[in-house]
């Protein structure tokens, strides 16, 4: 059975939403994709030193801690990356990838990836 969830306005107005169809919102989004130096050293965003053999990433946007499934559009490879640090900031780029994550994604070599990207 469907669970509905009521939202009332402070006027005598409600609206019902099925409660199925709100954990159904997933955030999708897709771009070109870049991805760290495996000899960049520092800190993120979030306060935590970059270690290029985690599968991290970097958003404008998303939450410190989200999983975002990442796949290239070439090579239909995917990876799951938790978001720490802000970025990318050059126009047309819309995630920056760990060494490690563009290593399964097999995009080293490529440098830049056209990728699909899903929120979990």
């Amino acid at each position: 059975m469907r669970g509905w969830l009521l939202i009332a306005a402070a006027t005598t107005a409600a609206v019902i939403i099925p409660a199925t169809s709100m954990a159904q919102v997933r955030k999708q989004f897709s771009g070109v994709a870049s991805f760290y130096s495996k000899n960049y050293s520092g800190k993120t965003a979030a306060g935590v030193r970059y270690d290029p053999t985690k599968f991290t990433a970097a958003h404008r946007t998303l939450p410190f801690g989200t999983k975002v499934v990442v796949t290239d559009t070439k090579t239909k490879r995917s990876v799951t990356v938790t978001v720490n640090d802000r970025g990318p900031f050059i126009k047309g780029r819309v995630i920056d990838l760990s060494y490690a994550a563009a290593s399964a994604l097999n995009m080293q070599g490529r440098g830049l990836a056209h990728v699909t990207a899903s929120v979990e």
